[in-house]
């Protein structure tokens, strides 16, 4: 990072053959500090992303729960229900130590020690400003005042980044283009953007200044949102574990719905319709997957329900619009597996499994 000629040597040393390389670098180095060099046409990068849930189980010690979830979604039925809640509650110690290696390695020497984790989460906080103040240099204050944010906005009802929070109007969004696309383009951030008509594919329909902005990793986004002495003892994330505390569990639902879909190299989508009668969204769906087909598109919509009540109503509606190109509903609900008027009703601890195999 601090000597991109030893980059750019890559070239030779490659050529020697006698050995495989591996670089590794933060934004800075890899898109920033290439001053003076050329870049090595042999790099392939790779895009790392943090620990996903079944790296997570595993590291855990619980090979043995993730091959009976991942048998229970192969053959469509529910785990049983005292299985069902040890996932839900390792689902739960995932959503909060999140999938950054040091916060893992920490969580689990530590004896499931909630605040080394989040001494360790903090330390990558800070490694991201600097990384903000250092990159970002044309406009490291929009960065930072975006990045800073991202708590504020996800705690409200829509979750879509408001300029008006950061003092600016809503006619100035062109201005926070490029900040945005750092954050996201840096993997601090995952965007996801408005499709005005999912008919028709997502990008070619995607509403570029109606953007929610979730972060990259749930984990971190619980130290960002807490302050460090709010997370001071682990009584509080126990008391979260316990749903002993009054939270926004949809913020966390959502956000690592969005970090799992991003880690299977998919871009995020979502559909609001507003009912100017009712002076709100009569429709919200959260995230919008699909086969990618250009022949043949079906669309995948996705609702993040983080309680136990809860209606289908924007799904319904979704559906007596879109009916021809929906494949198949999801509902992702703190519940066992489940089926509804053609709706799946599955537990996040299901994702990756259940949505790998409808993009199939």
């Amino acid at each position: 990072q601090r000597f991109p000629q030893a980059r750019q040597a890559i070239k030779y040393l490659v050529e020697d053959g006698r050995y495989d390389y591996l670089e590794t670098g933060s934004l800075i180095s890899i898109k920033e500090n290439v001053e003076n060099i050329t870049l090595p046409s042999e790099e392939r990068k790779i895009r790392m992303y943090p620990v996903d849930f079944e790296e997570f189980i595993i590291y855990m010690g619980e090979e043995l729960l993730f091959e009976y979830i991942k048998n229970c979604w192969d053959k469509k039925k529910p785990l049983d229900e005292k299985m069902h809640a040890k996932a839900m509650y390792l689902f739960k110690e995932y959503l909060l130590v999140g999938g950054m290696p040091q916060a893992l390695k920490a969580y689990k020497n530590g004896n499931k020690d909630f605040y080394a984790a989040d001494v360790e989460k903090r330390d990558i906080l800070e490694l991201y400003r600097d990384d903000i103040r250092k990159a970002a240099k044309r406009y490291n204050s929009r960065v930072s005042a975006l990045f800073e944010n991202i708590p504020g906005y996800l705690s409200t009802h829509e979750k879509r980044v408001v300029l008006s929070k950061l003092g600016e109007s809503n006619r100035s969004f062109d201005r926070y283009d490029e900040p945005l696309f750092w954050l996201d383009d840096s993997m601090i951030c995952n965007l996801c953007y408005k499709c005005t008509d999912p008919n028709v594919g997502f990008a070619l329909n995607k509403d570029d200044s109606y953007v929610k902005c979730y972060m990259g990793d749930t984990g971190l986004l619980v130290s960002l949102a807490f302050s460090e002495n709010e997370l001071s003892s682990s009584r509080l994330y126990q008391q979260i574990m316990n749903d002993k505390l009054s939270l926004n569990k949809g913020m966390l639902y959502e956000n690592m719905i969005a970090q799992m879909i991003t880690s299977m190299g998919k871009k995020l989508y979502f559909y609001t319709k507003y009912n100017k009668e009712k002076h709100r969204n009569d429709i919200e769906i959260d995230f919008l997957l699909s086969n990618e087909s250009k022949t043949n598109l079906k669309v995948f919509p996705i609702e993040v329900k983080s309680s136990k009540n809860y209606s289908a109503t924007s799904l319904d509606k979704f559906k007596d619009l879109f009916g021809k190109k929906i494949a198949t509903p999801y509902i992702v609900h703190p519940k066992n597996l489940a089926r509804k008027d053609n709706i799946i009703c599955i537990p996040p601890y299901m994702i990756c499994a259940a949505f790998s195999d409808a993009l199939e």
